[in-house]
Order: C-alpha cells, then sequence, then structure tokens
C-alpha cells in the first residue's frame, strides 16, 4: 500500500522552499550550503518529528528529512539494528588461498 502525503507535510516549513534545496544534486562538501540551509528551515519546523518518522519508516535514503541529513538517518539505523551492519571488508587473499582480514 503507497501512503501519499499527509496533513503533516502541509505543515512543514519546507513548504514553500525550493524542493531542489533538500535534495542537493552535489555531494559531500559541494552540498554543504545547500544542506545547511535546509537543515535550517528544519531547525524550527512544527512537524520535524513526524517528517522524520515518516523517512525513517519509508527508508529514504537521499535528501533532508526532520532536520536530518541521509548519513544521520543511516547511523541511527544502524545502531538500531546491529544486526545491520557490514561486517569487516576483507581485502588481501593470500596466494594459497587463505583469506586475511
Amino acid at each position: 500500500m503507497i501512503e501519499y502525503a499527509t496533513d503533516w507535510r502541509e505543515a512543514g516549513a519546507c513548504l514553500a522552499a525550493d524542493p531542489d534545496l533538500f535534495f542537493p544534486v552535489a555531494a559531500g562538501t559541494a552540498a554543504g550550503p545547500e544542506t545547511t540551509r535546509a537543515l535550517r528551515i528544519c531547525d524550527d519546523c512544527a512537524v520535524k518529528r513526524q517528517c522524520l518518522e515518516f523517512a525513517m519508516r519509508h527508508g529514504e535514503a537521499n535528501g533532508i528529512w526532520g532536520g536530518t541529513t541521509p548519513e544521520e538517518r543511516t547511523r541511527v539505523l544502524r545502531q538500531r539494528n546491529p544486526r545491520s551492519r557490514r561486517p569487516g571488508r576483507r581485502t588481501w587473499h593470500e596466494p594459497s588461498g587463505a583469506l586475511v582480514s
């Protein structure tokens, strides 16, 4: 079942802002100014908690939601479910075929 726009979205501080601000095309430090502006809009939002809950529930991997970046949401999900962490990376194979971590 698809969940469409709900009442909380209509009360968002971002409603009048450019949506591209919350989904910067650039990555890393290049996206910094846009991300900072988006997070400032979220700071005073009355439905910040509902927005974040929506993003977490639906696995939103991109954009600024509820005053959080994708990296912050990923960190929270990993803390909630330690089993979802990726195992250590194995990078070197010995000539004998033994795997070294």
